[in-house]
């Protein structure tokens, strides 16, 4: 076949051009040391210690070893390059061959593929092969050069300057997310990375860290990240799980009794948690009331120590036996009635983080106040883009997440730091980290019929905007 010997030509050809670049290695690394140190930077933030990766296209295996994982895995069509990981990182696993063949018998945490798309013979092919090679939670992270870069980047090779390459794939975003799409796999989120891979002096670290993050300078960027996730099967997500709602509840006497008769069951089974906060009212002796009246009801009643909603919300949890955690606000402005459609949303893999949103349908007229809903507007615009994901609505009270998941976000609370009163950015940051798939649920928002909200805007507003700033330094500019 035609086909097959253009292929066996184009594989041969390669092959042959990155065994003589593995020899040159050995004695020259050219300009690109503070690009792939800039890389190696950003797959650290997004790949924790201790998980199983694996790299297509490894080269002398660097970037792999530089993840830390408890298995890691190179593949590499140069054989050259293969010896050389082999002696560099004794410690991980190197298989010389072509993607497009290679059969592995083993499932990853997380696949990279690094500078590479560019360079395959058919991409689709490959990300249909690595499918095979991933569980529902795995992330797919890869990394390619802009077409804007094609002249500068055969300059710096005509200068001895940078490696030479042979003729490339020049793929879009858009042709990327789309060959993903065919292969089984949905983009999560996409962006820009370095503007300068030379090592210049504050000018590098000004524009590779900050200005690349803005319009229009990250259309300049020389490299493009995309982060995916295979996409969910109906078999993978048949199976009903138990559910635990946590109620934060302070000064809501008058709304327990309609807690109790609203919340529906859902799933293998529901847990309703109550968070009593040191209320002034009878919020506590009416939940108890509430237990005796609904022997049917699996309820818990837990009494607060600390303050705020956030440490309500983590106090529920950390009780919670169900598979799926989710908050419901005890003042009844988000519908109990709606919870079924989040429990939907995150048990049939439509999104790993299923936050509700109130700006979207028309709310009743005293649900909330206007410089509250410009306030929440504005934060939204923020969120959406710190995190590079849609976030219409930072502050609704109806969150849900799988109980896996919040765990590993409450062992990374530290890298944000403890101070969120509400609960909100916690889970939405920590979401972000774990580059779990973040999906708004719009929610028709209700009036309060009982009771005064608990938040000051002005104080409060304060203080979330702090904890943007904060935070964008922790997981934007980074």
């Amino acid at each position: 076949m035609q086909t097959s010997e253009k292929f066996l030509q184009y594989q041969s050809l390669h092959q042959a051009h990155w065994d003589g670049i593995a020899l040159q290695l050995d004695h020259w690394n050219g300009w690109g040391g503070s690009y792939r140190k800039r890389l190696g930077k950003i797959y650290q933030f997004h790949i924790p210690p201790a998980m199983n990766v694996l790299e297509i296209g490894c080269a002398r295996g660097d970037l792999l070893a530089s993840l830390n994982p408890a298995r890691g895995v190179g593949i590499d069509l140069s054989s050259e390059m293969i010896e050389r990981a082999g002696q560099r990182h004794p410690n991980l696993v190197f298989v010389q061959g072509d993607i497009h063949e290679i059969e592995l018998n083993e499932k990853f945490d997380y696949i990279i593929l690094s500078d590479l798309i560019n360079d395959l013979w058919d991409v689709e092919a490959v990300f249909h092969k690595i499918k095979k090679w991933s569980n529902p939670s795995t992330r797919i992270l890869l990394n390619y050069y802009s077409r804007l870069w094609e002249w500068p980047l055969a300059l710096a090779q005509k200068m001895h300057l940078a490696q030479r390459t042979l003729p490339q794939n020049w793929l879009s975003v858009d042709d990327v997310k789309n060959l993903l799409y065919l292969g089984g796999f949905e983009v999560i989120r996409d962006w820009e990375e370095v503007l300068s891979p030379l090592p210049i002096p504050l000018l590098s670290a000004f524009c590779n860290y900050f200005l690349v993050r803005l319009w229009p300078f990250r259309s300049l960027a020389m490299t493009a990240f995309t982060l995916a996730r295979p996409i969910p099967s109906l078999t993978e997500h048949n199976k009903e799980v138990r559910v635990s709602v946590i109620v934060p509840a302070r000064n809501e006497e008058g709304n327990i009794k309609q807690i109790f008769n609203r919340v529906p069951k859902m799933g293998n089974g529901t847990e309703l948690i109550f968070v009593e906060g040191h209320s002034k009212d009878a919020t506590y002796q009416t939940i108890q009331q509430e237990m005796h009246n609904h022997p049917e009801t699996n309820v818990k009643l837990l009494r607060q120590e600390g303050k705020g909603k956030g440490d309500a919300v983590r106090l529920g949890f950390s009780n919670a036996s169900g598979d799926i955690l989710m908050i419901l606000d005890a003042d009844l402005t988000v519908p109990p009635e709606d919870l079924p459609r989040f429990y939907q949303a995150i048990q049939s893999g439509r999104g790993d983080f299923i936050n509700g949103v109130r700006l979207v349908y028309p709310m009743e007229k005293q649900a909330m106040r206007f410089f509250n809903y410009i306030g929440n507007k504005c934060f939204s615009l923020l969120f959406s883009f710190l995190l590079d994901q849609s976030v219409k609505d930072t502050l609704c009270g109806t969150k849900v997440v799988w109980k896996k998941d919040y765990e590993k976000i409450a062992a990374n609370r530290s890298y944000f730091g403890d101070f969120d009163p509400f609960g909100d950015f916690d889970l939405l940051f920590g979401a972000s980290k774990l580059d779990l798939k973040i999906v708004d649920l719009p929610i028709r928002y209700a009036e309060r019929t009982y009771g005064t909200t608990n938040i000051q805007r002005w104080k409060h507003g304060w203080l979330l905007l702090k904890m943007v700033l904060f935070a964008a330094r922790r997981i934007k500019f980074i």
